[in-house]
């Protein structure tokens, strides 16, 4: 049985990936955390039930995720009682194993994952540091698992998450700069999300490398290849590198 402590987004994207269209989807319980979150999804799925505390859902849940925020985890867990035998999976950004498996002891199975809004549809990637079977277990439902080499490398991929928003930003800017120019907003909106939408699809099926995609998108001379010039003439990928940098540094404290 799953148990989620915490009913966020990321919460909810997982749960989805779990249950919609599934034939026989596993029982799931919800922290009353995001109380209304949880009621709408066990509204939708007859597996997902909302339990009356975080301890409850520690209390009746084999493997636990934590996807509270970073800032609460502390006194999230000084709430919560674990037992041996329990996994404790947990999707807070920047805490560390050593300190997890202090707060979960005596779990004996702790690790850390980094799963994407896209275990919604089950085509997560999603990062699992250590390898603990619970936690493929899960996670395998809703896409595919990375395993990497060390706890510092997790943290560079957390890192990398670290962009989302900013890259909608930058999307975001091109709506506005059509607007400006007499487009309508909702063709503006609509062709920008499709052109980088199906700029993603791309990606995902490329085998090579990103340099390589980028030449397929690149006539020499021609206006790609202007943009591109004109953002690294304006330090664009520095900054972005001393952005990450920054995260990076506040991850591992």
């Amino acid at each position: 049985m799953f148990g989620f402590v915490g009913a966020g987004a990321l919460t909810t994207a997982v749960v989805e990936g779990l249950s919609a269209g599934v034939a026989e989807p596993p029982p799931i319980l919800l922290s009353p955390r995001g109380r209304e979150v949880g009621r709408e999804l066990a509204g939708r799925y007859p597996n997902v039930r909302v339990c009356s505390s975080n301890q409850d859902v520690v209390r009746d849940a084999t493997t636990i995720v934590l996807a509270v925020r970073p800032q609460l985890a502390a006194e999230v867990m000084a709430e919560l009682s674990f037992r041996p035998g329990q996994a404790v999976l947990s999707a807070m950004a920047g805490v560390r194993l050593e300190q997890l498996r202090d707060w979960g002891a005596p779990a004996g199975r702790v690790a850390r994952v980094i799963p994407l809004p896209a275990a919604a549809r089950r085509r997560s990637l999603t990062v699992l540091y250590p390898d603990v079977d619970a936690g493929r277990a899960l996670f395998d439902r809703v896409g595919e698992v990375l395993v990497p080499g060390a706890e510092r490398t997790l943290d560079a991929f957390s890192t990398a998450t670290a962009t989302f928003a900013a890259h909608l930003d930058y999307l975001a800017t091109i709506v506005d700069w059509l607007t400006d120019q007499g487009v309508d907003p909702g063709a503006a909106a609509a062709y920008t999300t499709r052109i980088f939408g199906q700029l993603g699809e791309s990606l995902t099926g490329h085998t090579g490398t990103l340099a390589e995609l980028t030449a397929e998108y690149m006539t020499p001379g021609g206006i790609n290849e202007q943009v591109m010039a004109d953002l690294r003439g304006e330090g664009v990928p520095g900054s972005v590198r001393r952005a990450l940098d920054r995260v990076m540094g506040r991850l591992r404290g």
